[in-house]
């Protein structure tokens, strides 16, 4: 007995000193720094392609329409005659957006002359009203709620902040449809109880936090205001988000990350140090990584979305960990995310180069020196 009480006595022993040095070993072994991806003149040339290859393609297209009648029964360019390439109504709205980033960045692009005539084109007026309309239909009043919304205010986010002729008309004639999408989020907030947590287009903290921004640059305080209440209300007292269960398999947005993302921006510093460590206590290990989302197939619509999952953690992640130097580890994950899906989209087909561009542009302007 006394032979057996001493093994399990030098076992635990041995057990306490591996676990000590495993731990040890771990820490030492924090992720490698990667190449920090870079949006340069050159980059930017290959990736203005993506959404100019689009924007005026019509089809294939899906219009994710409600049929009141056969008067319905329109084409995608007669429906929306801003909005109608780029397969769907939002990733036409974020091909324009690209096109205003990457010319308000690199105003000699190659194609500068192009950029600046479509979006005086496309932007127009008469095309916006007629974008109003549709939202104004009966059938259409959730229409492209919230995903589209999100990306329609970031557009016009993006037209505000540069400084050209260009922008100026083009926001002017965009601002009857940004209003419109401004009130209905005004709308819907109240109403919605329950936030959604899926790694698709629906995902709440995802439109909220590009909603927000749009709110603080433009300084429409009511929407602001609204969209710091809701994301109290909906996440304030979440606890250990279940990273592990990320991705899904048709993935393209983290909703742990996004949320971490929303309420980086929503919250007083010290308040969300506090609200991340419960949230997400494993962010603050220096070890801490993330398998990079890995895509099987690049001509399957639904697969593809894996390459854009790696791009908004990317974002996310930067975004949490700016202004917060024990969270600066998180930036090298990031590049590793950006750095894995970023050669594959440059030439990619069409299920990943209609949209993917802009998840890469933003992956990458959410890099600081």
């Amino acid at each position: 007995m006394k032979y057996y009480v001493s093994i399990c006595i030098l076992a635990l022993l041995f057990s306490c000193q591996n676990s000590e040095n495993v731990t040890q070993t771990v820490e030492e072994n924090a992720i490698e720094n990667v190449d920090i991806p870079r949006l340069n003149l050159e980059q930017a040339n290959r990736l203005a392609a993506l959404p100019l290859a689009c924007v005026a393609t019509e089809y294939p297209n899906k219009l994710g329409q409600t049929l009141g009648s056969d008067a319905d029964l329109q084409s995608p360019q007669d429906l929306h005659p801003a909005f109608y390439g780029c397969f769907d109504w939002h990733s036409a709205v974020h091909g324009h957006w690209s096109l205003v980033s990457l010319i308000r960045q690199f105003p000699d692009l190659e194609k500068k002359v192009e950029i600046h005539q479509w979006l005086l084109q496309s932007i127009s007026k008469d095309h916006i009203l007629k974008e109003v309309d549709y939202f104004n239909g009966k059938h259409n009043t959730s229409y492209e709620r919230t995903y589209g919304w999100a990306w329609l205010l970031k557009l016009a986010e993006e037209l505000h902040q540069w400084d050209h002729v260009t922008a100026r008309k083009a926001e002017a004639n965009l601002q009857p449809l940004t209003d419109l999408i401004v009130e209905r989020y005004l709308e819907f907030l109240p109403k919605l109880n329950y936030p959604i947590r899926v790694g698709e287009h629906p995902n709440t903290a995802f439109g909220l936090s590009f909603a927000y921004d749009y709110a603080q640059t433009i300084g429409h305080t009511e929407l602001k205001t609204a969209i710091e209440k809701r994301a109290k209300d909906f996440y304030m007292n979440d606890r250990v988000c279940p990273l592990n269960w990320e991705p899904s398999g048709f993935d393209f947005l983290s909703p742990c990350l996004e949320e971490a993302a929303l309420m980086k921006r929503v919250l007083p510093k010290a308040e969300f140090e506090i609200w991340i460590v419960e949230f997400l206590p494993q962010l603050q290990s220096k070890t801490f990584q993330m398998e990079t989302g890995k895509v099987s197939d690049r001509t399957d619509g639904k697969l593809v979305h894996l390459d854009g999952v790696n791009f908004s953690r990317a974002w996310s992640l930067n975004y949490i960990a700016k202004g917060l130097p024990d969270y600066a580890h998180l930036k090298n994950l990031a590049n590793q995310h950006i750095n894995y899906s970023l050669p594959s989209i440059i030439g990619d087909s069409y299920e990943g180069g209609h949209w993917l561009g802009s998840f890469a542009i933003y992956a990458l302007n959410s890099i600081e020196d």
